[in-house]
């Protein structure tokens, strides 16, 4: 069976991300927030390495439980700051809680989260290959660092459009590819 290019077949972890995730259309909220944290501790690194950590990750931030989340305190970063199962960086600790704010007014305002990120297209998918950023992610990067987001810039975005599947990448050759 072929799959994108970029899918480590060797890692069962990324095979199963690949094959029943990654850009597939994502509506629940709790999956949409766990995904944009994910994506945000991605930055500068490979996707694969924060996907080998995500099991710890759901351990170390309360399952992703933005309730919770939105009370952690210098205390919960000093934690986190000392877990060796997730990505140390103290900015991107900290870019949680400050983007788990976010997120909640976002839901507050409409209703969803859901329905602020799907509304970008009118809840329909992009099927696009072969790009690292859009015009469609410049403008949800720039929103969204307009309301006091952190490590959303247009590559993250793009990447997590791709990842709860507003926008569908599967190349060409893969059993997913989608016109």
């Amino acid at each position: 069976m072929n799959r994108c290019t970029w899918c480590n077949t060797k890692n069962p972890v990324y095979v199963a991300y690949h094959d029943t995730e990654w850009g597939r259309p994502h509506h629940k909220d709790q999956a949409l927030f766990e995904l944009l944290i994910l994506e945000t501790f991605q930055a500068g690194l490979s996707w694969e390495i924060v996907l080998n950590k995500r099991e710890n990750f759901r351990k170390a931030f309360d399952q992703f439980d933005i309730k919770k989340i939105l009370h952690y305190d210098a205390s919960d970063v000093a934690r986190l700051c000392q877990d060796p199962g997730i990505i140390r960086n103290r900015l991107k600790i900290q870019a949680t809680i400050v983007n788990a704010k976010i997120y909640r007014s976002i839901q507050q305002e409409w209703h969803s989260f859901d329905a602020y990120i799907w509304h970008w297209t009118d809840g329909k998918i992009i099927y696009e290959t072969g790009k690292t950023h859009s015009d469609l992610s410049d403008r949800i990067s720039k929103d969204l660092k307009r309301r006091g987001m952190k490590f959303v810039g247009t590559t993250i975005v793009y990447s997590y459009l791709q990842a709860c599947g507003i926008i569908n990448s599967h190349e060409e050759t893969c059993f997913l590819y989608h016109k």
